[in-house]
């Protein structure tokens, strides 16, 4: 096994293992924050500007960006689907809502700043359209294949992405490089374990931690084609940290904590 295809098979799932146990500390809505940090994407774009080059990753990354327009319509399918429905209908009716903004996506050649424009104007709007439900007593619960399931398809999304990029192009192994394999795995789990308020109330915290996803990905498309691709990432993982612990700091300042169920 060389070594690329273990970091593979190893950077993701520890990554979403991490996540995995900081949201069973402190709830729902701090694993919502914490997983739409490029713990999956972020990965697949590096082994993509290794294998591919940096100029195929620097499109990629901006078909990324656009993504988190269709991981907010997976996020608010799901929510308003388990007002009314149990988990396996809810996910069913998110892929919907998610592969149509995947196709009207891949019609769309958008420059970076105009990707840029769209996607802040798409987080703006995104936490006001979700549905208010009172919060459950029902403690969660953890089922025991709950964290090697988050694992496994974390592995299988970097290795199919990754190994299909040329044949994809940079746009569209950018697009899938934002597979709401988080959303797959901590949506129905914890709709089934916790009740809809608290999946509503996950989805809504996942909204906030896209900033710092969606600043990484446009410091990353902007600096891979005039640095290296190890200085290029470094920037991006530090500016969207800072815009991370930013995040947080304001809605704590505004009394808007992510763990709180109001908008």
């Amino acid at each position: 096994m060389d070594t690329v295809l273990a970091l593979k098979l190893a950077v993701v799932p520890a990554l979403i293992a991490l996540v995995t146990f900081a949201g069973r500390r402190w709830g729902p809505g701090v694993a919502g924050w914490l997983s739409a940090f490029p713990v999956v994407a972020g990965p697949i774009l590096w082994f993509i500007a290794l294998e591919q080059g940096p100029a195929f990753a620097a499109q990629a990354a901006v078909g990324t960006l656009l993504a988190v327009l269709a991981i907010l319509a997976f996020g608010l399918a799901y929510a308003w689907a388990a007002t009314r429905y149990s988990w396996p209908l809810s996910l069913l009716l998110a892929y919907v809502g998610y592969a149509t903004a995947v196709v009207v996506l891949g019609l769309w050649n958008a420059t970076l700043l105009v990707a840029g424009i769209v996607v802040l104007a798409g987080l703006w709007l995104a936490p006001r359209l979700y549905p208010v439900l009172s919060m459950s007593a029902k403690p969660p619960s953890k089922p025991a294949n709950d964290m090697l399931l988050r694992m496994g398809l974390g592995a299988l999304l970097v290795l199919l992405v990754t190994h299909f990029a040329a044949s994809l192009g940079p746009e569209l192994s950018g697009v899938f490089a934002m597979f709401p394999v988080m959303g797959t795995v901590l949506a129905p789990f914890t709709h089934r374990g916790a009740g809809p308020a608290a999946t509503i109330q996950l989805l809504r915290g996942m909204v906030l931690g896209f900033y710092s996803f969606s600043t990484f990905c446009a410091v990353l498309a902007w600096a891979l084609p005039v640095t290296g691709i190890g200085q290029a990432f470094a920037w991006a993982l530090a500016v969207a940290g800072t815009v991370q612990v930013l995040s947080r700091f304001w809605l704590s300042r505004h009394g808007m904590a992510i763990t709180q169920r109001g908008r």
